[in-house]
């Protein structure tokens, strides 16, 4: 098999694994955490045995460490950002039994912008390699606004607000879990169909912070893209295992600056420095990981001091 060769694998098991999850979600229903963990655990174990599918055809360890580590920087900056669509969900109304499909639909956006993204930063990157630096100030700047800025993001709230206000919607019973409605015979959008294209301009937005990080890792748009998506397509698994039971990583927006900052000196001094792919994966791991376990173990103390405090 041929390294191009794997872009159609890739293609296949997209379609197919898309189609299976609309088939198996296709009413709307609550997704308890226990089925959330398992549709998690498919994802993120497809994903891995991609990279070793990677390796056995490209024998390349290098390209394989960085699909990897862009894989583990995308589910890192997935983690903060899937805060971001609770609020959004909160803010429309959007039914839990619902959201499951919003997401499917903000998720198969995400693979067209996300493409035109990926394939124009890498072109430039060949063309212009100045951008480097361009991306790591733009990283620098995500990295502080990330570890300093408030909990709830201004931008993507400011979209929700401004998308709500500007069009006109149908928002009743009736129109619950559908994307339009009719009212007095006409085709009408609903408040579900407004917020899935809140979620894809959200997501736009993301990219714009998520794929320079992924660029400081590798070129290769292969490593890129298909790393890029089997993250995004893990989002919602991801999405009700955090809201259903990791809401209070409180240490989350820390480890995301360092994992940031990281990533902006590695841009910032790749003519000085050569940090090796390898030490990257561990430390982008390593930072994700102990903001985990901190942050588990605050929650778990802090419950034990309230339990105390109760008569």
């Amino acid at each position: 098999m041929e390294e191009s060769s794997l872009w159609y694998v890739f293609a296949v098991i997209v379609i197919v694994l898309l189609a299976a999850d609309l088939w198996i979600n296709r009413k709307p229903h609550h997704i308890p955490l226990g089925s959330a963990l398992k549709q998690m655990a498919v994802w993120i174990g497809v994903a891995l045995a991609f990279g070793v599918l990677l390796f056995w055809v490209t024998k390349d360890p290098t390209l394989t460490m960085e699909y990897y580590t862009a894989y583990a920087i995308e589910e890192a900056m997935s983690m903060d950002n899937l805060f971001v669509f609770i609020i959004i969900f909160a803010y429309f109304g959007i039914r839990d039994e619902d959201q499951h499909h919003a997401l499917f639909y903000g998720v198969v956006g995400a693979i067209v912008f996300r493409a035109i993204f990926i394939f124009a930063g890498v072109e430039l990157l060949e063309r212009f390699d100045w951008l480097l630096y361009v991306f790591g100030i733009i990283l620098l700047i995500v990295a502080i606004k990330t570890t300093f800025g408030k909990d709830d993001d201004e931008k993507e709230n400011g979209i929700a607000k401004y998308m709500k206000n500007r069009f006109d919607y149908v928002d009743d019973e009736a129109s619950r879990g559908k994307m339009f409605a009719r009212v007095n015979g006409k085709r009408v959008i609903t408040v579900l169909f407004l917020c899935v294209i809140v979620i894809e301009l959200t997501d736009i937005v993301f990219a714009l912070d998520s794929i320079p990080a992924v660029l400081a890792i590798s070129t290769d748009t292969l490593v890129i893209y298909t790393s890029n998506i089997f993250a995004v397509m893990g989002l919602r698994s991801l999405f009700f295992v955090i809201h259903g039971g990791m809401q209070s990583l409180r240490y989350l927006k820390y480890g995301l600056g360092v994992i940031l900052l990281f990533v902006a000196f590695k841009l910032l001094a790749h003519s000085f420095v050569e940090i090796p792919i390898l030490l990257s994966l561990v430390v982008i791991v390593g930072v994700l990981a102990v903001t985990v376990v901190v942050s588990l173990l605050k929650n778990k103390s802090d419950a034990k001091k309230l339990q105390a405090q109760q008569p």
